[in-house]
């Protein structure tokens, strides 16, 4: 009776637990608010509004704000700009929360008309490009040229200064940190700010330059005047500066006073920030049982606040697991992520909390560590479900990368388990995700190539800007000292113009780097091309020969195969040994002709005899070729050429040095020819193109490309009925 009346007490603790969560939820309505002034009444933008429940928006240019919340529910509104103000929801009427300590400035009746559409026209500029900042980085600088043109020629330093400020946000997102210094600086140049300095401590620390970010930040030390959210921003980014130059102790040491001055002001996310980051330094120092007690900390901290901010903590949590090996507690951690993924659909989840572009987690890569957390343990059922759903959702989300990677790993969980048949299946869908993802790759390539030239124009344009208004101010005060010294008019006159010659060689020297940078990019995608390009040939090549070998043994001629192997051996220690070259002497690559025709002829001597001719008068030093070059054109001609011949064939390869400077190679057979070649083959073949040719000429195209003509191919019908095949090249020594 004891134990019936305990279980009827539990279940109405949770039936009344239940439904007051589901009332919670139901309750919830929407709330309308602006954030300003105490002193001023200026409204505030980008302020971070959320509720005790994780609930979370910012608010426009306007200061306002709509949030998702209950009656009774805590408001807790936070920036950099003014201390965390904290108020509790009553009713549903409209929030003005009036704030201390922001630094705007205060209407004045003495502001004219003009200037203030001047101020409220730039700051809608500008609220635009930072709500296109992640979605359309072109859009959003063009918002933030527009910015800067309307301020004119005799711009207000600290309009200015705000605009370069959030060019420089925009560039961080997107990874341009190099751009994103250069605004920066500027901006501070313009007009000195907290705000601007954190900044640039910050992008120095994400571009690795960990000293300069010392040299900003550590001279605010000093500074008094810092709310506390900018006191705690300061302490982390000086531990993020000494993190990253290898000094733990005095990471965490700044770690520790961000994270008093954070809970003494309760400043939530950046407590669960600090927490978190603390307990990096004490992993990268080995120190688990130190990194796993904050890491515990973090994770109380960030359940407390948005869900995405809770998957992002759950995860780097999951990864400390896997680098410890402890699979159970990360598979357990990883699962419970996925969980609350679900209750946030159609959205990624962001991976880091910093400035800059972050990896998204997304259901696809969890699963796939889930899996890869099984497979550590030899658990191969357990691990197969994760990885197919990985597969279908990478496939849904176009996530090639994930995709690629559960397949191959699918297939060898299948090899393990002896099912040759799907492990097999499984592995030919990897290869062609593969060759997906490598052109997608190159796309990729084309198309950042494309964007990086779109953005060195509009960031010219708004250097340009940036020198018309400097230009502008010169001329200004120019004209006044003019009016007040009158007898140093022509000092100042050859001062302008030796300044406009000096612009015009800086012009000029600029546009002498960028044009040798462009040539230096150019050989470098070339370079790149050309190694992706032998990298493919020797599969191609290794796959075909293998394939010989396979005809040996599937025969049972051991004999032949164990010469066969030697020979292709010693013909792959070569290929091998050329393989990152663009050119070789002509001698090596005769070497390996020589060996690969012996090789073929070997497998079907009925089929062709062959000969190489080379010219007595020619001088084989003097000339250098592209490896494998020759040998693809003479795989054809035995393969889809003399191999279907009735009656033996020839084949000549013919070497004649016609000048000083030009060789020509011909290879020649008497075969069936192209077209009866083409009309031989499988349905399958028809569909399949020829990567050995079409790398061939991929490649001789970038080769004439970086070495002005250097290699010219033709290839015609050798006889007047359609027979035979003559295969020309001319190869230039310069």
């Amino acid at each position: 009776m004891l134990k019936f009346y305990h279980i009827l007490v539990f279940v109405l603790l949770v039936s009344t637990a239940a439904q007051g969560q589901v009332s919670r939820s139901v309750g919830q309505i929407e709330i309308k608010g602006d954030v300003k002034g105490k002193d001023n009444h200026i409204p505030i933008s980008g302020v971070n509004v959320r509720t005790n429940s994780g609930s979370y928006t910012r608010t426009n240019g306007l200061g306002e704000f709509k949030i998702k919340a209950a009656i009774g529910d805590e408001l807790i509104i936070e920036s950099a700009q003014f201390k965390t103000v904290r108020y509790t929801i009553k009713d549903e009427q409209d929030i003005t929360v009036l704030v201390e300590g922001h630094e705007g400035k205060s209407k004045r009746s003495s502001i004219r008309k003009g200037e203030a559409s001047t101020g409220l026209l730039h700051q809608s500029f500008i609220d635009s490009a930072l709500v296109y900042k992640k979605t359309d980085i072109r859009r959003s600088i063009d918002f933030i040229t527009q910015s800067i043109a309307q301020l004119g020629k005799r711009a207000d330093k600290k309009l200015l200064a705000k605009s370069l400020v959030a060019l420089g946000e925009i560039y961080i997102y997107h990874q341009q940190y190099d751009l994103a210094i250069a605004n920066l600086e500027d901006a501070l140049e313009a007009n000195k700010a907290t705000k601007t300095s954190l900044l640039l401590g910050e992008v120095y620390n994400l571009n690795g330059d960990f000293q300069k970010s010392k040299a900003v930040l550590t001279p605010m030390l000093k500074v008094r005047s810092m709310v506390p959210y900018q006191k705690v921003s300061l302490y982390e980014r000086l531990g993020d500066a000494e993190k990253g130059l290898g000094n733990t102790a005095m990471a965490v040491s700044f770690y520790e006073e961000g994270l008093k001055v954070a809970s003494k002001n309760q400043i939530a996310p950046k407590m669960a920030d600090l927490n978190s980051k603390i307990a990096d330094a004490y992993a990268v120092d080995d120190q688990g049982v130190e990194a796993e007690g904050f890491y515990q900390n973090s994770l109380k901290l960030a359940e407390k606040q948005a869900p995405q901010r809770s998957i992002q903590e759950k995860e780097k949590v999951a990864d400390f697991y896997n680098q410890k090996n402890r699979y159970p507690e990360e598979i357990q951690m990883r699962k419970r992520s996925l969980d609350e993924l679900k209750k946030i659909p159609e959205e990624k989840v962001e991976g880091s909390f910093g400035v800059g572009t972050p990896d998204t987690i997304t259901a696809q890569r969890i699963n796939y560590k889930i899996a890869n957390a099984y497979i550590s343990q030899d658990k191969y059922d357990e691990a197969v479900p994760y990885l197919k759903k990985s597969i279908v959702e990478a496939d849904e989300d176009e996530d090639l990368i994930v995709q690629k990677d559960a397949t191959r790993k699918l297939s060898e969980i299948y090899e393990y388990r002896g099912d040759y048949t799907k492990a097999f299946k499984t592995y030919q869908e990897y290869v062609a995700l593969v060759d997906t993802l490598y052109i997608r790759k190159e796309q990729e390539l084309s198309r950042a190539a494309r964007f990086n030239r779109e953005i060195v124009s509009k960031q010219s344009r708004i250097s340009g800007l940036e020198k018309d208004r400097e230009l502008s101010e010169s001329k200004y005060d120019l004209a006044l000292t003019e009016q007040e010294l009158v007898e140093e008019n022509y000092k100042r006159q050859k001062w302008v113009i030796y300044s406009l010659i000096f612009g015009m060689i800086l012009l000029g020297l600029a546009a002498f780097f960028f044009y040798r940078s462009n040539q230096q990019q150019k050989l470098a995608n070339n370079l790149l091309a050309l190694k992706s390009l032998r990298s493919q040939m020797n599969p191609h090549f290794i796959f075909n020969a293998l394939n010989s070998v396979n005809n040996y043994i599937a025969k049972s001629d051991e004999r032949s195969a164990n010469r066969y192997l030697s020979e292709f051996s010693t013909l792959m220690r070569s290929v091998l040994e050329n393989s990152e070259e663009d050119f070789i002497p002509l001698s090596k690559e005769l070497e390996l002709l020589r060996l690969y025709v012996k090789l073929e002829h070997s497998r079907f001597p009925e089929k062709f005899e062959y000969e190489i001719n080379i010219d007595a008068h020619l001088d084989i030093d003097a000339f250098q070729i592209p490896p494998m070059l020759l040998q693809p054109y003479i795989e054809n001609s035995i393969w889809h050429g003399l191999r279907y011949k009735e009656e033996k064939g020839y084949l000549h390869i013919d070497l004649v040095q016609k000048d000083k400077e030009t060789l020509a190679i011909t290879i020649s057979d008497n075969g069936i020819g192209r077209k009866r070649s083409a009309a031989l083959k499988t349905q399958n073949q028809k569909k399949q193109k020829s990567k050995g040719m079409g790398n061939i000429k991929k490649r001789i195209a970038i080769l004439n490309d970086m070495y002005k003509d250097k290699v010219d191919v033709d290839i015609v019908d050798l006889l007047a009925d359609g027979t035979g095949t003559k295969v020309a090249f001319m190869l230039k020594r310069d």
